[in-house]
């Protein structure tokens, strides 16, 4: 069974910006973006969290690439609409895909005694992925909103194009039991205020 997340427990969102609805750069000439609904329930997370008194962190991109939308000097580097910060919130600025590398985002989540993360936010397979295997290697207990993520489709070296369902599906496979438990949205939520009997801790098989 997993315990109510409890002040050991924080929330953290991965570079919700406005860029990450590109799918012109992200995804190419077929561009496009699997779960339509992330934003939303990127929302109604974060809502809950909040009126549960939970710690929340965000990443933010300002990528290196000359032409990424994930620029925090362009508007399309701004945050996502009802997405924002807010006071007291641990807010960190990465160059690369791990949200740990770089800022003090480990140093801010342990001064603030926090054991626990929950995860969602953009890109599944990119910036989502690296910084929850590296939060699981770093002996953080994580936890992946699965349906509060995101990604595009992805062009194989032989040209064969991907389908962002399959991305974000097997990113989520390679992740779970291994590096984090995945849950759903309503999951998430529901363990911001009780106890859940019907969920377990997914085991490695390492």
């Amino acid at each position: 069974m997993i315990r109510k997340f409890d002040d050991t427990t924080a929330l953290l969102l991965i570079d919700v910006q406005k860029g990450v609805n590109d799918t012109q750069y992200y995804g190419g000439k077929t561009g496009r973006r699997n779960n339509p609904d992330a934003e939303a329930n990127i929302a109604a997370l974060l809502t809950e969290w909040r009126r549960a008194g939970g710690r929340v962190a965000f990443t933010r991109h300002d990528s290196r690439e000359a032409g990424s939308p994930l620029k925090l000097s362009l508007e399309s580097g701004s945050q996502l609409d009802g997405l924002e910060p807010a006071q007291g919130d641990i807010v960190v600025t990465k160059d690369v895909n791990s949200g740990f590398i770089g800022t003090p985002l480990e140093v801010e989540l342990r001064r603030a005694g926090i054991q626990r993360l929950v995860v969602a936010g953009f890109f599944t397979n990119f910036c989502v992925e690296t910084t929850v295997r590296m939060a699981g290697n770093m002996g953080f207990d994580t936890y992946l909103v699965h349906d509060a993520c995101a990604t595009m489709n992805r062009v194989g070296l032989d040209g064969t194009d991907y389908d962002p369902d399959l991305v974000h599906g097997m990113s989520v496979a390679s992740l779970h039991g291994e590096f984090c438990t995945a849950l759903s949205t309503r999951d998430a939520i529901g363990l911001c205020t009780s106890d859940a009997s019907h969920l377990a801790r997914a085991q490695g098989n390492e």
